[in-house]
């Protein structure tokens, strides 16, 4: 597949990031690919994340792309919108004013869910960890800057609604692959012949217990465990008093996701809206992702005293929430607005884009609640 060529002096800037790199590690000329995601991600100078780079498409609410990837609150308000419907069932139950998201993006999540919550006594609370993507929030959210507050790391208490959309996908991933003797391996970045290529070695006793607890062993399949986000929000039961997580991403059920025909995992890089596997290209200049396993989500939560009160697709998530309902707001008369405003809803909904591959799983902490946005089409029983 052709790929977009970026800047020349988008590629100095990745052949730096390399050298770096190979110099931090230079006795061992290897890494994990976990370690390996998370420079090529997180590193603090180098890292996409943190790099300045226009991550995000249509900030300038025009058909123009911009960017490498497009999120559903980029998409359109009303996916925001809806989702406050059950932000504000959780925050009733919790007894809270509280929200805290995660990964915020460009804002238009925050400004969506606060327009519509329209409720001057909300508090929303956002760590993000990119520079640039801060300064862009807080001109998002320029008239709401009185009720937010940014945060350098996690809380220690926290009492009310946690939003994490499309952050657990971006968690850096072991990964894994069994060779045709049935043995696991895991497999690691090398640079030993000034090429990056892939390195296997065999896994350690820890990581073969949990693959053998988790799939069976398909000669030559490779895959992947995100032990990273699963301890995230197993610490969310230490620091969660009284409240609601709402978690949203692409992803599976685990019988779902080491199905047989998914024998290359599931690895998705993108650069510039252009979809590819390869995440030894292009260092730092784009975004690494993997697909969510939910099974060993909702197992951590459960580890972490947390309950899993609700898990479905986000087309019925929307839809029960109410979604049809605020888009009669709309005047059908307006013909070319009505357009421009159901299209994008129609690929928030459609199950041949986003509306079957993004799950939202809600978790909860002494919370007494039926979620509004799982009254049907719950498949917890799917976990």
């Amino acid at each position: 597949m052709s790929l977009p060529t970026p800047s020349y002096a988008a590629l100095e800037h990745s052949q730096q990031f390399l050298s770096h790199i190979k110099e931090k590690w230079a006795p061992k000329q290897c890494i994990s690919f976990e370690e390996w995601m998370r420079e090529a991600l997180y590193n603090p100078y180098w890292g996409y994340y943190t790099g300045g780079l226009t991550k995000l498409s249509g900030d300038n609410e025009t058909t123009v792309l911009q960017g490498d990837f497009t999120t559903a609150p980029e998409l359109s308000p009303w996916y925001g919108r809806t989702l406050a419907i059950q932000v504000e069932q959780v925050l009733t139950a919790a007894e809270s004013s509280h929200i805290l998201e995660f990964g915020a993006g460009s804002g238009k999540l925050a400004r969506a869910i606060l327009e519509q919550l329209a409720d001057p006594t909300i508090h929303y609370f956002i760590l993000e960890l990119s520079a640039d993507l801060r300064q862009r929030q807080q001109e998002t959210l320029k008239d709401f800057l009185s009720q937010i507050t940014w945060l350098d790391s996690l809380p220690t208490d926290f009492t009310g609604c946690i939003l994490a959309n499309e952050v657990l996908d971006a968690m850096p991933v072991k990964l894994i692959q069994w060779n045709q003797a049935q043995e696991l391996e895991e497999v690691f970045v090398s640079w030993q012949s000034d090429e990056l290529t892939y390195q296997a070695k065999p896994a350690s006793p820890a990581l073969l217990d949990l693959a053998q607890s988790r799939l069976p062993a398909y000669p030559g399949y490779r895959t992947e465990i995100n032990l990273q986000a699963e301890s995230w929000v197993r610490e969310m039961g230490n620091y969660l008093r009284k409240g609601g997580v709402i978690l949203i991403d692409y992803g599976f059920p685990r019988n779902e996701y080491y199905h047989p025909q998914r024998h290359q995992g599931t690895l998705m890089c993108h650069l510039q809206h252009h979809a590819h596997s390869d995440p030894l290209r292009y260092l730092g200049l784009q975004d690494i992702t993997a697909h969510v396993d939910f099974t060993a989500i909702a197992d951590a939560a459960i580890g972490g005293n947390l309950e899993v009160l609700g898990f479905t697709s986000q087309a019925r998530f929307l839809m029960n929430c109410g979604i049809l309902s605020l888009l009669n707001q709309l005047d059908p008369n307006d013909v070319k607005d009505y357009a421009r405003q159901i299209g994008p809803v129609q690929k928030l909904l459609s199950e041949a884009e986003m509306g079957e591959l993004f799950k939202v799983m809600l978790l909860g902490k002494n919370l007494d609640i039926d979620p509004i946005g799982f009254i049907s089409g719950d498949r917890r029983h799917t976990l």
